[in-house]
């Protein structure tokens, strides 16, 4: 894997931190990094594999359950991101004028996409 990318504490954050980089695009690859990085989400991670895919003979939902863990893994290896996230979703849901919330949720799902695109080793 390449060096660690630093990431920065939020808006204006001057205090830099190590997250570590994504693994290779596999189910097995994703399982051992979100072990290892994430492991409060190990179990949903595990009980959404065996629902969606399993035993399957069908191998169409992966993609999107890739994209979907990608995703999750990305946030949760950052917990300043994650914790950026989690803020503007409150801040969404507690606010009384609907162009701000819809700003919140605008920034926030970028920030989703942002972190959905990061590449292997990134």
């Amino acid at each position: 894997m390449t060096a660690q990318p630093a990431h920065f504490d939020g808006p204006g954050g001057d205090k830099p931190r190590r997250v570590p980089p994504m693994p290779e695009r596999t189910p097995q690859a994703l399982r051992l990094a979100i072990q290892e990085h994430a492991p409060h989400l190990l179990p949903d991670f595990e009980a959404h594999w065996r629902r969606a895919i399993g035993d399957a003979f069908n191998l169409t939902p992966v993609p999107a359950f890739m994209r979907l863990w990608w995703t999750q893994y990305a946030i949760a290896r950052d917990p300043g991101l994650e914790a950026h996230l989690r803020d503007l979703e409150a801040r969404a849901a507690a606010s009384k004028d609907p162009a701000e919330s819809t700003r919140l949720l605008a920034e926030y799902s970028r920030l989703r996409r942002q972190a959905g695109a990061v590449e292997p080793g990134r």
